[in-house]
């Protein structure tokens, strides 16, 4: 009899119940909300779900991220795994590999214009990286914080590894994700804010069309030029102009697929499961983290405003010819702030179709935001 009691007392403390903690309990809490957002609301699922479920996971087995440095036996959790991928910036690579595959630059070679749209709603990343340093956090982290702005989750796990910020990485990718699922609720208000009925009503020239060797010079020339103006960016850049070749020369079919899709959800799946399991009761639950999440929305919204503010500007030099509402599009968020544009345009006239238009400051946007990576790295010497 005793020995069944010992044995049942054992099996009873190998639960997690005994091992959670509030903050664990809290944790979850908030997994199981961004899991109810992601299925129920479909606020970005494919982002949402793999990232609520890491962060379900290490709440209740801590575990399945165990270095290899702190484990007896010299193996290390399943999710730590995963987890070096991002530290070692391959994740955020690939998944802008994919990006580029799925991506049409079209309406930013018919109107490079939209360059200037896609630079100004850098002004987040800038206006964040100062609140950052501001509010006590070293010259890296700030940085490392401040491209929460772009709403670009691999530029943002790229750039803390790569400064060795790998304490706040978990925060950063988070919040970066998060701001991306959720910006048809942030952006709205903003647009509307700054501009006028009559404004979001302008409806906007045709594009004309882009040959097919535009197309395919675009990424190799973007390739030549950015890379030799800012090494550190190849591996960003390069990636994305990769997968846009795969798309656009027509013959590699099979690459351009494998990479926009299989290839494409795999580091999803990888990446996401891995930034959830970041947050640890323990690594989240503190006042860094709620300095990183506000940071992040102001960077959001600033980024937003200034895209939109700059957008008014050409529609005033331009004598009325371009909707500033496609300057919030600017962010990196592709394709959702082009929708979001489309979206609240439309709601001021049905006829208005701005979806192509944004698509230009849109995909600017994601080489500016990795441009912005790139100048702070060289700014701190980190190759």
């Amino acid at each position: 009899m005793e020995y069944i009691m010992t044995t049942l007392d054992n099996l009873m403390h190998q639960t997690a119940f005994f091992n959670l903690t509030v903050g664990n309990y809290v944790m979850i809490a908030v997994a199981c909300v961004f899991l109810y957002l992601a299925i129920a609301k479909g606020f970005e699922p494919l982002l949402l779900v793999p990232i609520a479920f890491g962060m379900l996971l290490v709440n209740i087995y801590p575990d399945i991220m165990l270095s290899i440095e702190d484990s007896s036996n010299g193996v290390g959790g399943l999710l730590h795994y995963f987890y070096l991928l991002d530290e070692w910036a391959i994740l955020p690579s690939l998944i802008f590999l994919g990006v580029g595959a799925m991506t049409d630059f079209g309406p930013l070679i018919a109107n490079p214009k939209s360059f200037l749209l896609g630079a100004a709603a850098q002004f987040g990343i800038f206006a964040a990286y100062l609140g950052a340093m501001a509010m006590g956090f070293s010259d890296k982290a700030a940085a490392a914080i401040s491209i929460i702005g772009g709403a670009d989750g691999p530029t943002s796990i790229f750039l803390a590894g790569k400064l060795q910020q790998t304490a706040i990485l978990g925060p950063i990718a988070v919040a970066a994700y998060s701001y991306m699922s959720l910006v048809p609720i942030i952006q709205p208000p903003i647009m509307k804010l700054l501009t006028t009925e009559e404004e979001r009503k302008i409806k906007m020239e045709q594009l004309r069309p882009v040959s097919k060797l535009e197309r395919i010079l675009f990424p190799i020339i973007i390739t030549i030029v950015v890379s030799l103006i800012l090494p550190t960016t190849a591996p960003l850049v390069g990636m994305l102009m990769l997968g846009n070749l795969f798309k656009e020369c027509g013959v590699v079919r099979q690459l351009t697929d494998t990479a926009s899709n299989a290839l494409m959800y795999i580091v999803v799946i990888l990446l996401g499961t891995s930034v959830g399991a970041t947050t640890s009761a323990e690594a989240f639950l503190n006042w860094d983290t709620i300095k990183i999440v506000v940071l992040g929305l102001v960077a959001f919204a600033f980024g937003t405003a200034a895209g939109v503010l700059f957008g008014k500007l050409m529609c005033k030099v331009t004598g009325g010819k371009v909707n500033p509402l496609i300057g919030s599009a600017g962010v990196s968020a592709v394709p959702m702030a082009a929708r979001v544009s489309q979206k609240v345009g439309a709601e001021a006239d049905p006829t208005n179709f701005l979806l192509m238009h944004a698509m230009g400051p849109n995909v600017a946007g994601v080489i500016g935001t990795a441009v912005a990576a790139g100048t702070f790295m060289a700014i701190f010497g980190v190759m």
